[in-house]
This record gives structure tokens, C-alpha cells and sequence, in this order.
């Protein structure tokens, strides 16, 4: 994980340099800055900051993957990789219900809102739980 971890340190050191030099860019102009442009650059260098930190940490407590060790052979990576699920219909389903809700909102169509989050709780309960019965259960 060092390398991911390198990744995102060098977007965040890359994302240092360019927030000053926005802003002092888009200060050049008359209306005296681009806030919303210069907040984002800044709350991205610090989430991307936050992410290299958690995997600096994390992969120095870690065994080295296959992938971070130089001596490592193609067949050091053999093997099973996790659990990969099958189609699923429940993200159309919250999808749906989730757009449902949005249009009734808009449409200040409250009712429509009520009826979008009952089928949104029902279809995030089949979201949740469809590895527990049917075909897929576990």
C-alpha cells in the first residue's frame, strides 16, 4: 500500500502549490478572488493529506502485498482475490426511489416525497440483506 500511499502524497504536495497560485490568479481579476474555487483546492488537499496519512500508517503495520515487494513473483499473487457479488436488482431499486423522493421534493409534492422514502427504506432493506436468503445467501 506505500505506493497508493505516494500517490496521494503527491497529489497532496502537488495540490499545495496550486491552490496559492488560484488564488492569487483569480485575486488578479476585479472581483477579488474565486472563494468557491480556492475553498474546494483547499478542502481537497486536505482530504487527499488525510488519505496518505491513513495509508502511510496503515501499510507501515501491514505485511507488504505481492505488488510492494521487489522480489515478489507473478505467482505470489495467485490465489483468491475476496468476493465479487453477482447482478443485483436493489441499486435500481434505491436508484428509483432515491429519484422518486428528489422529484417530489422539487415538486414540493410531499406526499410523493412520503410514498419515495417507504419503497426507499424497503428497497435499501433488500440492498442490505439479499446475501442472507435467496439464491445468493451465504
Amino acid at each position: 500500500m506505500k505506493a497508493e500511499a505516494w500517490i496521494f502524497g503527491g497529489c497532496t504536495i502537488f495540490l499545495i502549490f496550486v491552490t496559492p497560485v488560484y488564488w492569487l490568479i483569480t485575486s488578479a481579476s476585479d472581483h477579488g478572488g474565486d472563494w468557491t474555487g480556492t475553498s474546494a483546492l483547499t478542502m481537497t488537499t486536505l482530504l487527499t493529506l488525510m488519505v496518505f496519512i491513513y495509508l502511510y500508517f496503515h501499510a507501515n503495520k501491514m505485511d507488504p502485498r505481492p505488488e510492494d515487494r521487489l522480489d515478489a513473483e507473478i505467482a505470489d499473487g495467485a490465489g483468491e482475490l475476496g468476493f465479487f457479488p453477482p447482478y443485483s436488482w436493489w441499486p435500481l431499486w434505491a436508484a428509483l426511489t432515491l429519484g422518486l423522493i428528489v422529484f417530489g421534493t422539487a415538486h414540493q409534492a410531499w406526499w410523493l416525497a412520503v410514498i419515495g422514502g417507504v419503497l426507499g427504506a424497503v428497497s435499501l432493506c433488500g440492498l442490505v440483506f439479499e446475501y442472507y436468503r435467496g439464491e445468493h445467501a451465504h
